[in-house]
């Protein structure tokens, strides 16, 4: 049976995070796509990778069904390794039957938790030690630390990870990235979700859409070469990186998307959540900052948050493969465009157990103290089938960022000067 979410590609997400997959025949005729709706994925594998319950998203699926797929049609994408999908299946399979799927709520109560110790913390702090120099970097510090935390947590609710039923994941999920964070939970799944289905794949997924100030992969600084496209000095990009990504992607560019996409879209219900943040934020410390200091105070904790966001969420991806669809299967799209770091308790906090990532791009409803669990079976099937599997400190992978930037650079050069 085939089905439509009204745009030419085999599967699709909408912007809630909704996705539909199987054997597509698409409403509309092939080849048109509805520009509301993010890029798309194939297959089976990731409509169980997206949804806790299939069976209820079915529902939403019959009414789209227009046809099916013809006898000759292949199923899935031709030249996949079938005997690699087969086993990647059962992987999931055991995977479920060992329960790793089902959340710990000790941890994720300790979690929250320990978040909302951070938030009374520095309201003590200032209360009692009053606002000098030294306790206001101390006081940014605290509250760095519970944005970047409360990032990790809202993450996991996004993905549905946390609660069985779905709603219950959504509900909470606004609660968290909207009145903790001041941010908009169909913003976050309207960009993450296309980032989950095409990793690293150019003009599907929005994190390596750089807007022409970084050339990133082999390919894309060649492209831009030989067209003497020359927007910035690209050769210079592992430099003016520290200038512009860390400290300015929280601070000016979400926060103008974030806004912009809320209003926009009309996502009232996130703008209100988003508000009660704001409200909650400047009653607590207006009466010792004032309006003008609050705001400052709180454009250090985002300037501080960035960095901290920027240098996890990077070091996962950018120095991995960075190209056009390549039309694989699940398992190998997904290791292609990610790499883990080296457990250690520091690490999965500081990470959100995002040095996991490759487990969780595999199963992102997965609950993260799980992730663990389900290692040795990914690097079993990918040593079986020669898919690399790439682990590495944490101090490597901040210096692999930097790394591959400059590669990518004086690849731009070369073909700018030289084809």
């Amino acid at each position: 049976p085939v089905a439509n979410p009204m745009h030419s590609r085999s599967t699709g997400l909408t912007p809630a995070g909704t996705s539909f997959a199987g054997d597509a025949v698409l409403m509309g005729g092939r080849g048109e796509v509805n520009p509301n709706f993010p890029p798309v994925v194939t297959g089976m594998d990731a409509f169980q990778a997206f949804h806790i319950n299939p069976t209820l998203v079915q529902k939403f699926l019959k009414p789209l069904l227009i046809g099916e797929l013809a006898p000759g049609e292949p199923s899935q994408d031709r030249d996949k390794n079938s005997q690699l999908v087969e086993d990647f299946r059962t992987l999931r399979k055991t995977a479920e039957e060992m329960n790793l799927f089902r959340a710990s709520p000790l941890f994720f109560s300790l979690y929250l938790g320990h978040i909302i110790a951070l938030e009374v913390l520095a309201w003590l702090m200032v209360s009692y030690c009053g606002t000098g120099w030294i306790t206001t970097l101390i006081l940014a510090c605290i509250l760095t630390t519970s944005q970047a935390q409360a990032g990790w947590l809202q993450h996991d609710f996004g993905h549905l990870s946390v609660f069985k039923k779905s709603s219950w994941n959504h509900i909470v999920h606004k609660f968290v990235i909207g009145h903790l964070k001041g941010a908009s939970a169909n913003w976050w799944n309207h960009r993450h979700f296309q980032h989950h289905a095409k990793p690293n794949i150019f003009k599907k997924d929005p994190d390596v859409n750089m807007l022409h100030i970084f050339v990133l992969g082999d390919t894309q600084p060649v492209e831009y070469g030989k067209k003497k496209l020359k927007y910035l000095p690209y050769n210079h990009q592992h430099e003016y990186f520290f200038l512009i990504f860390p400290p300015l992607l929280i601070p000016v560019y979400f926060q103008i998307q974030i806004i912009s996409t809320m209003i926009r879209r009309r996502f009232w219900a996130d703008l209100a959540w988003a508000i009660s943040y704001y409200m909650r934020y400047f009653i607590t410390y207006i009466p010792f900052y004032g309006v003008l200091g609050s705001l400052c105070l709180l454009t250090f904790v985002r300037f501080l948050e960035s960095h901290w966001f920027v240098w996890v969420t990077q070091m996962n991806h950018i120095p991995m493969e960075i190209d056009s669809e390549k039309h694989r299967d699940w398992l190998s799209s997904q290791v292609a465009a990610t790499c883990n770091i080296e457990q250690s308790f520091f690490n999965d906090w500081f990470t959100g157990h995002l040095n996991f990532q490759i487990e969780h791009h595999l199963f992102p409803t997965m609950p993260r103290h799980n992730f663990w669990k389900v290692k040795p079976l990914v690097k079993s099937l990918c040593a079986k089938y020669g898919v690399q599997y790439e682990e590495k400190p944490l101090g490597k992978a901040f210096v692999d960022i930097v790394g591959s930037l400059k590669k990518s650079g004086d690849l731009w050069l070369d073909a700018y000067l030289h084809k």
